[in-house]
């Protein structure tokens, strides 16, 4: 059966399929430039700060990262809205659908947008559960281990910084500490390989996907410094500090549920 993907033009085939390119790395960064933009507009239009709303998203992260992995497992075949970036799409389009529900049974029900959010993120999620064929903690225990210490020292920490004694900004930390730490032990011990371009450059000439963890943790503790030191307007800081979640929750899960998953 003929799916959609058959019936786009060469070149949009070519961006979404073959991999993490500096090209390709480019138009996605732009693509997401525009998308954030008519996002802001949304928030902006129904007066509500994205910060509010990240803890409830975390449900559609979780379905975005195991339909990946289900694809990588070769449950789900591989098509363009679930790969990346196309699953970005599905997700995005499923959130912000939840959001407007929400946001109208609020204004009508008072119904808390964030607990509507959020249970209609589970109930999605049911559908990729079920596909779940099997689940081995043990070949993820490593990775839990490195995340959490990571994650303590920096929870510690942020008794003296106050960079990270917000807990926003924590999560946000921890959810890229997960991505990392799964990735250096994907890469140096289980014979997988690092898609993204500069990690990729980085682990070429270090030889080891470790640098991942200070590389992180440089990279998102400046973002961040420059996001609450220079953003003012509380939509665009918390759109800002969204997609950074976002960008480091998902892939990390992706990893660990891979790994899990092929484990069997």
């Amino acid at each position: 059966m003929p799916t959609i993907d058959q019936f786009l033009p060469t070149t949009i085939q070519n961006i979404f399929f073959s991999g993490y390119t500096v090209f390709n790395t480019l138009i996605y960064g732009i693509i997401l430039i525009i998308i954030l933009f008519l996002i802001l507009k949304l928030f902006n239009h129904l007066k509500i700060n994205p910060k509010e709303i990240i803890y409830s998203l975390i449900p559609f992260i979780f379905f975005g990262t195991i339909i990946r992995a289900l694809v990588d497992n070769n449950v789900y075949p591989k098509t363009m809205f679930l790969i990346t970036p196309g699953i970005y799409f599905l997700v995005g389009i499923l959130a912000i659908s939840s959001l407007l529900i929400g946001y109208y049974l609020n204004k009508t029900k008072n119904l808390d947008y964030r607990y509507t959010i959020f249970l209609i993120g589970l109930t999605i999620l049911i559908i990729p559960l079920s596909k779940i064929p099997n689940f081995n903690i043990n070949s993820i225990s490593l990775i839990i281990i490195i995340w959490s210490i990571l994650t303590i020292s920096f929870y510690i920490l942020g008794k003296k910084w106050k960079l990270y004694n917000d807990k926003l900004n924590l999560s946000i930390l921890s959810a890229h500490l997960l991505d990392a730490s799964s990735t250096f032990i994907a890469v140096d011990y289980l014979g997988y390989y690092e898609q993204h371009v500069l990690p990729n450059f980085i682990h070429f000439y270090i030889n080891t996907a470790a640098t991942m963890i200070p590389l992180k943790i440089i990279i998102i503790t400046f973002a961040l410094y420059i996001t609450d030191k220079y953003i003012d307007d509380e939509n665009i800081n918390g759109l800002l500090k969204l997609t950074i979640f976002v960008l480091g929750l998902a892939p990390g899960l992706r990893n660990i549920i891979t790994i899990a998953i092929s484990s069997f």
